[in-house]
């Protein structure tokens, strides 16, 4: 008996490999000959280093960036280093060995790093990710997987991009300010000082958001007040980042502030298209194939997943929706695991989750069903009885 698991994490609680590791428990609890693999599992958003980093034996790096405030922060990323099998399928360019760098943009600007009283995206940056991707470089990395979720920032990427070499300049060629006031008095960009390493990277960006850059599903009217824009900044906003855009074109072809994504992360979406190697493509796409999950389930007896709530909004393609798919391929079973489930969760059963199970055993806290230890025995011990269950059926 074949069992792959491939879980997303419970976001506060566990992570993927925790919770798979804890699922393999209690199944072995039940049959300890089954053959059981844990595979990591993320979206591409919050959790997605630690999964892959974890998953595919990555080393965790720390590094001291400008946070989205201008001040100094510490940002945690990943380096895995692969062999030419080992990426080949997602990447047939590449011929040698290389480093893959993992990061998520929240780590070093994300809206959980400002106080709800100093959330303004006037001045919000996003150097802090130029900052890393550069250390990423001088540490060897040219592919990088680039999570984009959770900005506090509306600077069109400007500031990634400052800190990476380019440069934009104001009338008296001073590079403009942080934020997205810089972008008020942007008048030329300029390309002298970029690092060289750049033309040899390939950026594969982690975005499930589809709005483009201005107008009304642009990412200030849509994702500006959030991150406390008023009304008349959001209109102010839009201008700039529209007269950037024009501003892009002049110099690089590639700039369409009218494709899906490009207002992702208050443009960053953007700035990777125009000014870098990239693709922005879905998170658990990305996911799923650099963990090359496939080549796993084509012989699995059973496929596991879930994530810490099960709803409709996972039918719609979260991560263990798309595991499920993949396992549908191959004709598998597969059942889900989570800390709760609601009751639209029922559209996961149409869309490749053959049985879903909440982990909760008794009336509890929500603090007491969050705490990782209560949450590893509940998960352990759900899965046992499943498997028994499934052992003779």
């Amino acid at each position: 008996m074949k069992v792959v698991i491939a879980i997303d994490s419970l976001k506060g609680s566990l992570t993927s490999m925790e919770a798979g590791y804890a699922i393999a428990e209690g199944i072995h609890q039940a049959d300890q000959n089954a053959d059981v693999i844990v595979r990591p599992l993320a979206d591409g958003g919050e959790g997605t280093v630690d999964a892959l980093v974890c998953g595919m034996n990555g080393t965790m790096q720390e590094v001291s960036v400008t946070g989205p405030l201008g001040e100094p922060i510490i940002c945690k990323y990943g380096i895995i280093r692969q062999t030419k099998g080992d990426f080949q399928e997602s990447c047939p360019s590449c011929t040698e060995p290389t480093k893959t760098a993992i990061l998520e943009m929240s780590g070093a600007a994300g809206i959980t790093l400002v106080p709800d009283q100093k959330r303004n995206p006037l001045y919000t940056t996003t150097y802090g990710v130029g900052e890393v991707i550069k250390d990423a470089i001088r540490k060897g990395c040219r592919r990088f997987i680039v999570g984009i979720g959770g900005s506090a920032t509306n600077d069109g990427g400007i500031g990634m991009l400052q800190a990476l070499g380019f440069g934009f300049l104001d009338k008296d060629g001073k590079q403009v300010p942080f934020g997205a006031q810089g972008l008020e008095v942007l008048e030329s960009i300029c390309t002298d000082d970029v690092i060289p390493e750049l033309e040899e990277c390939e950026f594969r960006v982690a975005c499930d958001v589809t709005n483009q850059l201005c107008g009304e599903q642009g990412c200030s009217a849509v994702f500006g007040p959030q991150k406390g824009a008023t009304p008349s900044m959001v209109a102010q906003m839009d201008q700039w980042l529209n007269d950037y855009a024009q501003l892009a074109k002049t110099k690089f072809p590639k700039a369409n502030p009218l494709q899906e994504g490009t207002g992702a992360a208050g443009g960053l979406g953007f700035a990777f298209l125009t000014f870098t190697n990239a693709v922005l493509e879905s998170g658990i796409r990305i996911v799923l194939n650099e963990t090359q999950l496939e080549s796993y389930l084509a012989d699995a007896d059973l496929v596991i997943t879930g994530e810490g709530r099960l709803d409709g909004q996972t039918a719609m393609g979260k991560a263990p929706v798309g595991v499920a798919k993949l396992a549908k391929k191959y004709n598998k079973p597969v059942i889900a695991f989570a800390g709760s489930v609601t009751k639209d969760a029922a559209a996961c059963n149409s869309n490749g989750i053959d049985a879903f199970f909440p982990i909760l055993r008794s009336i509890v806290t929500l603090e007491e069903a969050m705490n990782p230890e209560n949450a590893k025995r509940n998960m352990a011990d759900t899965a046992e009885q499943v498997f028994r269950l499934w052992s003779v059926r």
